[in-house]
């Protein structure tokens, strides 16, 4: 089981150039968890492709589905307390410690591609690529 941040859950669903990397870790590891913040932060992910023309509006609605099928039952609600608390220990934003949280939480790593919760998180996060 992983905590996967909305990035690497895009990867798996959307062209962005790590297409690859995602689909390695769901062969892996197809257990993927997230706090429940993951749904509106896909949906700006999908509005950007949606905006930029990449995608239809049809198209987008269909990838949608696609992931919360995915993440059906995997989703899970993280405690306010313990993530004010890394908050007040990193320099990350409430939304990125919400996927921190959970990780601590479910005691399985975070993968994600951000440079800074991997910098601030050794310990609880991993690029995707370091995971394969």
């Amino acid at each position: 089981m992983i905590v996967a941040d909305t990035n690497v859950l895009a990867s798996l669903c959307l062209p962005n150039g790590m297409e690859e990397i995602a689909d390695q870790v769901m062969e892996k590891d197809p257990e993927w968890i997230a706090p429940v913040l993951w749904k509106p932060e896909f949906r700006n992910v999908l509005a950007l492709y949606f905006r930029k023309e990449i995608f239809d509006l049809p198209t987008i609605l269909q990838i949608m589905e696609q992931a919360e099928a995915l993440m059906t039952s995997n989703e899970f609600q993280v405690n306010s307390t313990q993530v004010l608390s890394f908050v007040k220990d990193s320099t990350c934003s409430a939304y990125d410690c919400e996927f921190i949280a959970l990780a601590d939480d479910a005691g399985v790593p975070l993968l994600t591609f951000d440079q800074k919760i991997l910098t601030e998180f050794p310990s609880l996060a991993i690029h995707p690529k370091s995971f394969v």
